[in-house]
């Protein structure tokens, strides 16, 4: 188990390092590893056999997802860890494939809910170097969060929805609506543009509800390390205020 996750680092760092797809870099480090074996250098001076040096990935290179979800709370959920799903991706060729390929065959072949779904996705092209923590399959960049509010759905999208109460958690920015469907999903254009939120909220029970929220359209990992923390504060702040509010609307 241990020589197998060590393999892995060293196959994602490779990946980092060339760009190699995830079984080419495979491929290339178990023939590195063949060639420096005991039974190849038999008779050779020691240090004749340099070691293979292999760069640790850099913190950004991390796959994120993964480090968002536990192993428990995924397997909970959809019924393998992420090596099982790893494991099972690379077997159906994943990485030759799209993100909505992989998503719907995850929800139609086995059975996995459509958030778990994309996260499994996108855990999986992170882990395999087909996108960097934040970037969007093929480019760009997007940010965002998630928070559960202990109130009804309803009230959970009228937050966004009515701009009166919008403005009292989210004051000083431009939203302009461009769909919005109760209470199940918002989209808007930021602050003038080019970016944009899509917003979706799940009920939880009649008393609890959760909204996501993905910022789109972003210009580089740094606007997205700065949006992801801004929504962090500012679904932080929705949650007190509607907690508190006490309105049952």
């Amino acid at each position: 188990m241990t020589s197998q996750k060590s393999l892995k680092t060293r196959v994602r760092a490779r990946m980092a390092k060339t760009g190699e797809s995830y079984t080419t870099a495979r491929r290339q480090l178990l023939a590195r590893t063949r060639a420096t074996t005991p039974e190849d250098t038999a008779g050779a001076p020691a240090a004749a056999s340099a070691p293979v040096t292999v760069q640790s990935p850099p913190p950004a290179a991390a796959a994120v997802q993964t480090d968002r979800v536990a192993d428990a709370l995924l397997r909970e959920r959809t019924g393998r860890g992420w090596d099982e799903w790893f494991g099972l991706l690379d077997a159906w060729h994943g990485t030759d494939r799209t993100h909505t390929e992989i998503a719907r065959w995850l929800v139609t072949e086995h059975e996995v809910p459509g958030w778990w779904a994309q996260t499994v996705t996108v855990g999986y092209e992170q882990s395999r170097g087909l996108r960097a923590p934040g970037q969007r399959r093929g480019g760009g960049f997007t940010a965002g969060g998630s928070r559960t509010v202990a109130v009804p759905v309803h009230r959970l999208f009228a937050a966004f929805a009515d701009g009166a109460l919008r403005v009292r958690w989210l004051p000083d920015v431009e939203v302009r609506v461009r769909t919005a469907t109760a209470p199940k999903t918002f989209r808007a254009d930021w602050d003038g543009g080019p970016t944009r939120i899509v917003v979706g909220f799940t009920a939880v029970g009649e008393t609890r509800s959760k909204v996501a929220v993905q910022h789109e359209k972003l210009t580089g990992a740094e606007q997205a390390a700065q949006l992801k923390a801004y929504w962090r504060d500012r679904l932080a702040t929705l949650k007190q205020l509607l907690e508190a509010d006490g309105d049952p609307r």
